[in-house]
């Protein structure tokens, strides 16, 4: 079972930030890193063509809760903030991503903008910048037509191999650092896209996991059999999906319009579980729990956040933001998942094992 240690907000800074410009739906617009001693921890939020951090604190504090086990923020002062120092993008970023390497001590920040083109940048663990790598990749057609949503997501055994979704174009470009691997072509608008982690797979950094309208799609990057489509999965047609997400154990995660969290074996591609209707509103963010992947972490269009037990369908804890989503991100490895509202707020819950009850 799980439990929020601490549940902290801070604003950015106005001077940092004076007005976030408006997000898409799918709100991918901040990256969380914890301190490896848990002290701090560095939120990344994209505005415009830029991204800029902000420090901060993690420490222990007193959680209190209102009705239906919801979390209320403590409010805190951010301990530093500035912009990250690498080339601008040429239109405004659709989502960022923060990976980490086989190395600790470094972490790989990433970005892509409404016309598909791809920065990432190597940082230091203290959030300071390096300049020894970041490299900028241009999409295939040079960024001509109509900028639209655009997704990004790192392999987690190969740093180097990253996926780019562009909803308008309806493609995901597969790139090992600055080098273009291939195209996939979706036939509907894709709008979130993982790498599956799949312990049963022996090379889990080819597997890519899409939401495209209303069907889950997998993607085999070795494949050229129809186009490298290797399943379809639909949900009820009308019912769009918004966000993918994938679990230590393999299971898959979609969610979306029809407010229902669906969970796949892969091995069989048949659902798991169905936890209908378990958010008010469309759900737009979805992460499985680092320290118990029974857990799932849920984003819906309402402001709010919950933590549920997806095989029990029962929620753990929530909370809300104070205005719409720009953002929803959690580490890694850790436990530590956010929110970036429009209004500047940041929402940062520290999340940990409930300690050990005895079972009835």
């Amino acid at each position: 079972m799980l439990e929020a240690k601490s549940l902290r907000k801070a604003v950015v800074p106005s001077t940092l930030i004076e007005h976030p410009s408006p997000g898409n739906l799918q709100s991918t617009r901040l990256a969380l890193h914890a301190s490896d001693d848990g002290s701090s921890c560095w939120a990344y939020v994209a505005s415009g063509c830029h991204v800029y951090k902000i420090q901060m604190p993690l420490e222990d504090a007193f959680m209190s809760k209102g009705k239906e086990s919801l979390l209320i923020p403590v409010q805190t002062q951010v301990m530093d903030s500035s912009l990250v120092n690498r080339c601008p993008h040429r239109s405004e970023i659709q989502s960022i991503v923060l990976t980490e390497t086989e190395s600790t001590d470094y972490l790989m920040l990433g970005s892509v903008d409404s016309y598909g083109q791809l920065i990432v940048s190597k940082l230091d663990t203290a959030g300071k910048d390096v300049n020894r790598l970041t490299y900028s990749v241009l999409p295939r057609d040079n960024g001509v037509g109509e900028g639209s949503w655009a997704g990004l997501c790192f392999s987690p055994s190969q740093w180097s191999m990253a996926a780019v979704a562009r909803s308008f174009c309806k493609t995901v470009d597969v790139y090992d650092q600055d080098i273009h691997v291939r195209t996939l072509r979706t036939l509907w608008y894709p709008s979130s896209l993982n790498f599956i982690q799949n312990p049963c797979l022996v090379n889990e950094s080819s597997i890519l996991a899409v939401t495209e309208g209303f069907q889950l799609t997998i993607w085999d990057l070795r494949m050229k059999e129809n186009g490298g489509c290797i399943q379809r999965v639909s949900g009820a047609p009308g019912d769009i999906l918004y966000a993918v997400c994938s679990s230590s154990t393999g299971n898959i995660a979609v969610g979306g319009a029809d407010r229902t969290v669906t969970i796949y074996d892969p091995r069989r591609w048949s659902a798991l579980s169905r936890w209908v209707h378990c958010s008010k509103y469309e759900i737009t963010g979805l992460a499985f729990s680092s320290i118990d992947p029974d857990h799932i972490y849920i984003q819906g269009v309402d402001y709010e956040v919950f933590c549920g037990h997806w095989k029990e369908g029962n929620k753990v804890f929530s909370f809300r933001g104070d205005s719409n989503w720009l953002g929803f991100s959690k580490c890694s490895r850790r436990d530590v998942l956010g929110g970036w509202c429009d209004s500047g707020s940041i929402f940062v819950a520290d999340v940990v094992a409930k300690e050990s009850e005895t079972n009835a």
